[in-house]
């Protein structure tokens, strides 16, 4: 049986009336989402409220100041990670993924109060006009994030910096492995041949681009990014490439603006900064870049669920302008492009096990990011990492992994051609 209410603590540090209305509030909140596991809860007047069944590792959290509290109650979506990043919220027994993971899992079987389902209403009818990324704010969006300093990534990234989902092949396996897997992965359903000319949207530092053109002996390989730092690491690292190898060539450019025709399109990690408002012009662009016999995958972040909205606390300090679509966001766009669907594969759990390794090398290495940045830094980063995971684990997050191309002849038939490849 679930219990809530008031006891001794050592969590406790003193003991006064239980007058506090924003204690009741949060009493009443928290009772109705978390009925499993054991979360102790010391409230800015000093309370010590318990919620949970007491099984599992027990979780103890405190608020600093009555707004804190306020502030969780009214818009957590937003307001946890501020306060987190203030100090204003304090984990004080398990971790941060401890409670966020807590709360993700217990809110699946929960009504959520009112005022944020209103809140969470508005978020999402206003979506699409919230993401409208132009190019010149497409810039600005990927150079908040991805033009910080180069150290940071190299502290939980692996060596190539692989930054989005690596595909886990068994259980054990590293995340060096997992991310060659991911490369190779891809590269297969692709169908790279000698001699093709490969373009990456959204290259990153160039990892994923080198190793296709292991694949395209002959050919050309173009990738693009919007970041500058990611462009400078990216064309230093050109020299890896084999004798063999397909010319390599990066270049800051907008999507919008290529021209001319590619055997391969590939997109990893990429389709998540669009927004909702440009799936169409993406997409139209995509068909008058792929040659008629020509092979695309893109590989996004997905909802398996109805359509929702982003994050406002990852929209503001992470990722601005990003979106998560739907399924049903991106098909009818690609319909409306002329480019037909061949295959779409759902990768579940894949990310959730890839940021477990990113947050484990990062707050192994907490002392280095806070010399690079600050502590603020490290509690906004270890928010992200840490909610990501939790979201991957247990709501509708996963990847979709869709293979694009102009007829239906171009591809196998079936999916034997990867196993031998």
């Amino acid at each position: 049986m679930a219990r809530t209410g008031t006891e001794d603590s050592p969590l406790a540090t003193r003991r006064i009336g239980f007058n506090s209305l924003s204690d009741y509030a949060l009493k009443t909140a928290l009772s109705h989402i978390v009925t499993r596991g054991s979360l102790t809860v010391l409230t800015a007047a000093g309370r010590v409220l318990f919620f949970g069944d007491g099984s599992g590792e027990p979780v103890g959290v405190r608020f600093a100041d009555v707004r804190a509290q306020w502030a969780f109650l009214i818009d957590a979506d937003l307001r946890l990670g501020e306060l987190y990043m203030d100090g204003r919220f304090i984990v004080e027994q398990g971790t941060l993924y401890d409670f966020v993971a807590m709360m993700l899992r217990e809110a699946q079987n929960s009504t959520h109060p009112l005022v944020a389902r209103l809140i969470d209403n508005a978020r999402t009818r206003l979506r699409t006009f919230r993401h409208r990324n132009l190019p010149a704010r497409s810039k600005r969006n990927v150079a908040h994030h991805y033009d910080l300093d180069a150290k940071l990534y190299d502290l939980f990234l692996d060596a190539d910096r692989q930054y989005s989902c690596a595909y886990f092949e068994h259980s054990g396996q590293s995340l060096e492995e997992a991310q060659l897997a991911k490369k190779k992965h891809l590269a297969a359903k692709l169908l790279v041949q000698p001699g093709n000319s490969v373009l990456d949207i959204g290259c990153g530092w160039g990892g994923l681009a080198l190793h296709l053109s292991t694949d395209a002996p002959g050919g050309r390989v173009l990738g693009i990014t919007l970041s500058e730092e990611q462009l400078a690491y990216a064309s230093k690292r050109e020299h890896e490439r084999g004798k063999e190898a397909a010319k390599v060539d990066f270049a800051l450019q907008d999507y919008r603006s290529l021209e001319g025709r590619f055997d391969r399109i590939v997109s990893v990690g990429m389709f998540e900064h669009v927004g909702l408002a440009s799936y169409g012009a993406f997409f139209s662009k995509c068909a008058s870049l792929l040659n008629d016999d020509g092979v695309m995958v893109l590989h996004t972040i997905g909802c398996s669920a109805t359509p929702g909205f982003t994050t406002p606390w990852l929209d503001k300090y992470i990722f601005p302008g990003g979106y998560i679509p739907a399924l049903s966001e991106i098909v009818p766009q690609v319909e409306r492009a002329g480019l037909a669907i061949n295959d779409v594969e759902v990768l579940r759990l894949h990310y959730a096990w890839t940021l477990s390794h990113w947050r484990d090398r990062f707050m192994a290495r907490w002392a280095d990011a806070a010399r690079l940045y600050d502590e603020r830094f490290c509690r906004m980063w270890e928010y992200y990492l840490s909610t990501a995971e939790a979201a991957f684990r247990h709501e509708d997050l996963v990847v979709f992994q869709i293979q694009i191309t102009k007829r239906n002849d171009i591809v196998p038939t079936t999916r034997d051609y990867l196993v031998e490849a």
